[in-house]
């Protein structure tokens, strides 16, 4: 399968060192961009095949991969609406529908629009795919293995969910990263030393989510079995109730789902 990448920032580079990882060939691995620093590394790295723009790029890849930011797609699309021929265009840009990307690419439907998050730096992320109808079967897995090296996979039949992917998923790490900052700052206060308190925050989220994902139980049953009647944990959360830790929650997710369609909007025009 040859891949072509436009760009080649962090996630780009996550991406083709888990696709090397998974069995791809560094040779059948292409990417395009004008850095000229950024190209020395992915080829030192990771002997892939550079190039300053899409001129001088193979045509006509099996998949290409936009990794370029939303801002930025407009322009960076242009040079390659003559070179698509039937390639599976997989775009990881935030916020930019496939019918903006499509009308970029001169009417191309062959689109699966993707939102990974960071913790697919190391292996870990979650993606959300959303493909148009033209993308077939064979077209949705070559996408879908391409994701698959840097995490787990989950395909969205609505695109207009895709926005609440973002808010779930993409935005979702800051909210983790949120809490454990919050409980690193309660252990300071309780005298405990920067690497004392880093160490129990992080190691708790970590042994909390992996139960969480080995149980077949809800969260929040959970939740209760931790909470004794009367004990320290239930004064907590309690605590953090009043406080309104969960509505907070609940509600900058689905902030964040507004805004990414607003940002959708303005991005997408033109």
């Amino acid at each position: 399968m040859k891949i072509t990448f436009l760009g080649g920032g962090n996630m780009a580079n996550a991406l083709i060192g888990g696709m090397l990882k998974q069995g791809f060939v560094a040779a059948d691995i292409h990417v395009i961009d004008p850095g000229a620093e950024a190209r020395a590394k992915l080829t030192e790295a990771y002997a892939v095949n550079c190039y300053a723009s899409a001129a001088d790029a193979p045509a006509e890849p099996d998949v290409l991969l936009l990794a370029v930011k939303p801002q930025q797609m407009k322009d960076a699309v242009a040079p390659l609406v003559d070179r698509l021929g039937n390639a599976v265009v997989v775009s990881i840009a935030a916020g930019l529908d496939m019918a903006a990307l499509s009308r970029w690419l001169g009417g191309h439907r062959k689109i699966v629009r993707c939102m990974p998050n960071t913790p697919a730096l190391i292996g870990a992320g979650i993606t959300g795919l959303c493909a148009l109808p033209e993308v077939s079967a064979s077209e949705r897995d070559a996408a879908e293995r391409v994701l698959r090296a840097v995490g787990t996979t989950v395909w969205i039949a609505d695109e207009a969910k895709m926005d609440g992917v973002t808010a779930l998923s993409g935005s979702g790490p800051a909210y983790v990263f949120l809490f454990i900052e919050a409980m690193q700052q309660a252990a300071a206060d309780l005298g405990f030393t920067p690497e004392q308190g880093r160490q129990l925050a992080i190691e708790t989220v970590q042994g909390a989510a992996a139960l969480a994902a080995q149980s077949s139980e809800p969260a929040s049953v959970l939740r209760e079995r931790v909470t004794s009647k009367g004990g320290t944990t239930e004064a907590a959360l309690n605590t953090m109730a009043d406080m309104g830790v969960k509505a907070g929650i609940v509600a900058g997710v689905k902030a964040a789902q507004a805004r990414g369609q607003e940002l959708g909007k303005l991005l997408g025009a033109g």
